[in-house]
């Protein structure tokens, strides 16, 4: 198990660190109904992540060792490699993309009405948050076939993709847990979090992707020679 756990847990981490995902939750949290809506988004979150993780754990078992195939599958580091290539590439442009000093730009819709949301659309949103954003999706794909390509048993396998989902959704479950214990302060603090985030959202993704990039080449270039 040490071994899964260990593959994955950088991919997990680069999931938790997600500027909109937990400015999301802080908004939600701040609205007339946000505790049900605060459970809604997490429980989306964990159940979208949740899902990737299962069906790619599921699929990558199937390639490992067996009849006819390799005693030791390389299909893991090939994909750690494009997806290594690919997060470099996506820090470039996020950079390049950045707001210039001065230059104020209008929030998504969606934040502009968190106070109109229903349960369903907060979890519905937290699972869109998880499978249309290019970052999450393709860390929870490489964090997931690196549980895949381990060598773990079925329960080994089966506790590091649930830590994998635990850790994934701290980003929520932080923020939630605040709200939920933190008093009277909780507010104020979820506040300074957000501004915190909405300021160095840009230089905080562009840091992660060119990190991770830089560590999914090096483990599939080692894995690979």
């Amino acid at each position: 198990m040490g071994e899964a756990v260990g593959s994955m847990l950088a991919s997990a981490v680069g999931i938790a660190i997600s500027p909109p995902a937990l400015i999301a939750m802080v908004l939600m949290l701040a609205a007339p109904r946000g505790r049900a809506l605060g459970l809604a988004f997490a429980a989306g979150w964990a159940v979208g992540l949740a899902a990737v993780v299962a069906v790619v754990v599921a699929a990558g078992s199937a390639l490992g060792p067996g009849v006819g195939r390799p005693a030791w599958p390389y299909w893991p580091y090939w994909l750690k490699l494009a997806l290594g290539v690919l997060f470099v590439l996506m820090a470039g442009k996020q950079w390049r993309d950045r707001p210039r000093e001065g230059h104020v730009t209008a929030p998504p819709r969606w934040m502009r009405e968190v106070d109109r949301f229903s349960a369903g659309r907060s979890a519905g949103l937290a699972v869109v948050l998880v499978g249309a954003s290019p970052k999450n999706l393709a860390l929870a794909v490489g964090g997931a076939a690196s549980i895949a390509a381990s060598t773990a048993g079925v329960g080994g396998t089966v506790a590091a993709a649930a830590l994998m989902v635990l850790v994934g959704s701290l980003c929520t479950l932080l923020p939630l847990g605040v709200h939920l214990f933190g008093g009277d302060r909780s507010a104020r603090a979820l506040g300074e979090w957000k501004a915190w985030l909405a300021t160095h959202s840009t230089a905080i993704t562009t840091t992660v992707l060119a990190v991770l990039g830089a560590e999914y080449v090096g483990d599939a270039v080692t894995g690979l020679g």
